[in-house]
């Protein structure tokens, strides 16, 4: 078994400096947040946070998500259809949040930054698309879904208008229109 190298995180240092790149990018948005702002802000060296971080985008991205996972369970209602309403409901009032408006900001910023694109898909777009995954695979597995059921193509689905409404008509994004939205996909999805 292979160790890895160095000391392990120190809990309340990790905690530190993931609050102070949450609460700068609150304050001022990405292109504000520095590693050097973070750094003085948690009362650490730029060492540090480059020990435990690859980059900046990586951990403004960690410090957000440290914030934001307590507002995004996963629903277990025993109904696919329940679950996937509250989940989708979960997601848009969370994008519209103040919090979540980061996320589209981080999204269009990261046209310009790979490495920003990259740590938003891995660290918040990939595991609300696994969330998405496991709730459809549960209503397959009831048999409330269809069992030939193209997992991926359902979740753009489902997700996708709430993203296109969000970032390029900026069309309404309120509860009815995330039940009507649903109520629309689930006549495709549906066992019959």
């Amino acid at each position: 078994m292979e160790r890895k190298r160095g000391r392990p995180r120190n809990v309340e240092t990790q905690k530190s400096i993931l609050s102070a790149s949450y609460d700068l990018l609150l304050e001022g948005g990405f292109g504000a947040v520095t590693v050097e702002k973070i750094a003085e802000h948690a009362g650490v060296s730029k060492a540090t946070i480059y020990k435990w971080w690859p980059n900046k985008a990586a951990v403004v991205i960690d410090g957000f998500l440290a914030a934001a996972a307590e507002r995004l369970p996963i629903p277990d209602t025993g109904s696919a259809f329940q679950d996937l309403l509250i989940h989708a409901t979960n997601v848009t009032r969370f994008m519209l949040s103040r919090e979540g408006k980061i996320i589209a900001e981080l999204i269009g910023e990261g046209q310009f930054d790979a490495g920003l694109a990259e740590a938003y898909q891995t660290r918040y777009i990939h595991p609300r698309r696994l969330e998405a995954r496991q709730l459809l695979e549960r209503g397959v597995r009831s048999g409330e879904l269809k069992g030939n059921l193209d997992i991926e193509l359902s979740i753009d689905l489902i997700y996708g208008p709430i993203f296109y409404r969000l970032l390029v008509t900026g069309g309404p994004l309120d509860d009815a229109y995330i039940e009507h939205l649903m109520n629309s996909a689930f006549q495709g999805i549906k066992a019959e």
